[in-house]
């Protein structure tokens, strides 16, 4: 459940006109907290996530961020109240919890994990959960530190997961990436935080014909993130076709458990 652009996790999107785009709204509050209800209702989720690279808003507007931790704590009572075995949680862009991008707008040290803006959630975090997309901010799959993902395992003793990630197969943009790197990418999560991940979710099968979504995203009115989106047409694990990529074996053998 997300209100936030996937694109940009800085704004919102889809809001009413009219509606201010903060957490302080108590349209936007109520609707949140409707809505995850009705979900958890019809569905009865084992898993249920409230917010994406919530870090990256929060960042953006620190003002607003205890509004939207409230607003999570507020939710996390009632879903439990209902259904107490749903695992709540919100995610955290890795390598912007690690202060690894251009932009910092809360001046931090660029390596240093912000811990305060995860357990800032706690204890009401039944999981701790992280998006990792490392083609962003190291050159190949091979400078991923062997403790990248390393310092959750003893952060904290509760269960992790990964809910999206992936490495480019091609070079984009200013970022580099080949077949190659997709291997050495899922080798360090699987290597360094493996044995306690309760799920593991990759971003894409398949790559993507990027003119199909721009044509679509811009009558939308979402032209401006077309470039964002076009990051990650060559994160799947199979070409536009179909065929496999390196790192879909290697994937599929951390399936199996072969």
């Amino acid at each position: 459940i997300d209100a936030l652009n996937g694109l940009n996790r800085r704004d919102f999107i889809g809001l009413p006109a009219g509606w201010e785009a903060s957490f302080a709204n108590p349209k936007v509050r109520a609707s949140y907290k409707n809505y995850a209800l009705w979900v958890v209702r019809q569905f009865r989720p084992r898993y249920l996530g409230l917010a994406s690279e919530i870090n990256t808003y929060m960042d953006a507007h620190p003002d607003d961020a205890p509004n939207f931790i409230s607003l999570y704590n507020e939710i996390y009572a009632a879903v439990k109240t209902e259904a107490p075995d749903t695992q709540i949680f919100v995610t955290f862009q890795w390598e912007d919890l690690n202060n690894l991008f251009g932009q910092n707008e809360a001046g931090h040290e660029k390596g240093t994990i912000n811990w305060d803006e995860v357990e800032a959630f706690e204890p009401n975090l039944d999981l701790w959960v992280i998006s990792s997309y490392p083609f962003g901010v190291f050159k190949s799959g091979a400078e991923i530190p062997a403790d990248y993902y390393a310092p959750l395992l003893t952060r904290t003793s509760k269960p992790l997961a990964v809910a999206e990630g992936g490495y480019t197969s091609k070079p984009v943009g200013p970022f580099n990436g080949a077949p190659e790197d997709q291997v050495a990418y899922l080798n360090a999560i699987h290597n360094q935080i493996g044995s306690r991940l309760t799920f593991w979710v990759y971003l894409l099968l398949n790559d993507f014909n990027l003119d199909s979504y721009a044509k679509v995203m811009k009558q939308q009115g979402q032209g401006n993130d077309v470039g964002t989106l076009g990051m990650f047409a060559s994160v799947g694990l199979r070409g536009f076709d179909g065929t496999p990529k390196p790192a879909l074996e290697l994937w599929d053998s951390f399936r199996t458990g072969k």
